[in-house]
This record gives structure tokens, sequence and C-alpha cells, in this order.
């Protein structure tokens, strides 16, 4: 059960990332900055804790150095990047769920790879978790859809796939805040360069932000962002992904969604409906059953 914990502390600080942000948002930053801050900032709180980890084990940053970079240039970058490309095509909640069709992806890619059918227990509770997704999402007819956005909505679900299998078949010798601090530094200095040659706005403004029906400042928002969203919230999810594995980790991932509401609700005042509270009671049913199959595998 320690993975399991560890999975849904995970989800719990990255669902704090849209409470986070949205007041840096509404306060007149660009969704590029937010997040090129939050990566270069969560990168420079975990470099000293790295080095000292780190310490005669350099040799294993050689070893792994492939693992890190698809995690930066994926996991982190890509996954974020075309995240926001999405958003500008399509409502945020038609772009959520195309991203977390990760899930879905990962018992496709195991299915090809092994040649082995999933089991009953595993398709039910692909398919429990996916209509809890759409549930919290709250999703109506008036959802626009877009072609190009639907290519980078599924864009940002193979990064983030990308993100479950590094995290768990990475070598286990290497501590996962070596691989959450390179990848952080590979996906900031991405995310740099695309706004460098103009593919991405940066624009950052220094004046107090909403936060929880009151104002504070905006470093507040970012510190949130950094400390909670992005340091405890990867670690956390690469020792999440090590435990469970990449299909039972990502599953648990879909909970981040139903957090993210309920963080919404708490600080920025925005009640869950109904059908979003339904939708959450189907996401853990389907990861109660995708966990049992695990359970019982060989």
């Amino acid at each position: 059960m320690g993975g399991v914990g560890i999975a849904l502390f995970s989800s719990a600080v990255f669902g704090l990332s849209g409470s986070f942000a949205k007041s840096l948002l509404d306060s007149g930053w660009s969704p590029a900055a937010a997040v090129t801050l939050r990566m270069t900032g969560a990168a420079l709180v975990l470099l000293v804790p790295t080095l000292l980890v780190m310490r005669g084990k350099w040799s294993l940053v050689a070893s792994n150095w492939k693992s890190i970079l698809l995690f930066g240039l994926f996991g982190v970058g890509a996954c974020q990047f075309f995240y926001f490309l999405a958003v500008e095509r399509l409502d945020v909640g038609v772009a959520l769920l195309l991203e977390y069709l990760a899930p879905v992806m990962i018992v496709l890619f195991l299915w090809v790879r092994h040649r082995k059918t999933p089991k009953l227990m595993t398709i039910g509770g692909t398919l429990l978790a996916l209509g809890g997704l759409v549930a919290v999402l709250d999703l109506t007819g008036e959802a626009k859809v877009d072609p190009i956005g639907v290519l980078w909505g599924i864009g940002a679900a193979v990064g983030l796939t990308v993100y479950f299998f590094v995290s768990a078949r990475a070598d286990g010798a290497l501590p996962p805040i070596a691989l959450a601090t390179g990848g952080l530094f590979v996906g900031a200095a991405m995310m740099g360069l695309l706004a460098l040659i103009g593919l991405l706005e940066m624009k950052i403004t220094f004046v107090p932000v909403r936060l929880a029906n009151w104002e504070t400042q905006w470093w507040v928002a970012l510190g949130g962002l950094i400390l909670f969203s992005t340091v405890l919230a990867y670690v956390s999810g690469i020792m999440a992904a090590r435990a469970l594995g990449s299909k039972l980790a990502s599953f648990i991932s879909l909970t981040e969604v139903l957090f993210a509401v309920l963080w919404a609700w708490m600080l920025l005042g925005q009640l869950p409906a109904g059908i979003q509270l339904l939708g959450g009671l189907l996401i853990v049913g389907g990861v109660l059953l995708v966990r049992a199959d695990e359970l019982r595998s060989p």
C-alpha cells in the first residue's frame, strides 16, 4: 500500500497546480512563462539535495542519460507544451480528457508488446475510469472540437505516457530526485528555446494575485506551484511509478483531475457539481479494478 499512498499523494500535489497557476494567469501571466519558471525554479530547488545524493554516483547519470533526456523532453517539456497548444484550440476539459488517455495508451502498448490480451478487470477498470474522467471534467455539448487541437492533445497524452514508462523503467539505482532534477532542467531548457525562437510568449506581471478568496503576492502562488506541484509532485510520482509500474501508476494519476476539482473548490471557491463527485467515484472504482487485477497477476 505504500506505493499506492505515494501515488495518491503525487496526484494530490499535482492537482494543486491548476489553482496556483490560475491565480497567476488571471493576473496577466502567460501559460508559457508560468510553466517555464515552474520547471526552472523546481530544478534549482532540487539541485543542492541532488548534488548531495549523487556524490560518488555520477556514473549513474552517464548510464541513464537517455532516460533523463526522454523524461525531460517528452514527460516534462513536450507534455506541457502540447497541452498548452491543445488548450489554445480546445476547451480545457476536452484537452485534459485527451491528455489523460495516457493510461489507455499504456494498456494498448503493453498489449501489443507482450501480445497478451488485457484481463477483463483491466479492461473494465479502463472503461470505468474513462467514464469517471468524462464526468469529472463535466463536458457539455458546447465543447469545441478542433482537429489540430485534438492532435496536440494526443501529443500531450504521448508525452504523459513516456513520463510513466521512463519513471518506471529507469535504472532503479538512479535516485528519483536525480531523474526529476535532470528532467526538469531539460524541460525548462526546451521551453526557453521555444520562447527564444518565438513559438511561446513569455509574459510576467509582478502584481498581487487572488488565492483562496484572499489577496496575496505573486511569489506565494509561484512558490506553491514550484514546491508543492512540481518538486514534491515529480519526485513522489517517480517513486510511485517505480513501486507500482507504469500501468497502475498511470491509472492512479487519473485522481489528479479529481484532486484538482477539490482544490479549486477549497482555494478558488469553485463548487464541484454532483456529476463531478459521481465521476470521482467511478475513477476510484476503475483504479481499484486495475489494482485488483495487478494483485492477482503472478
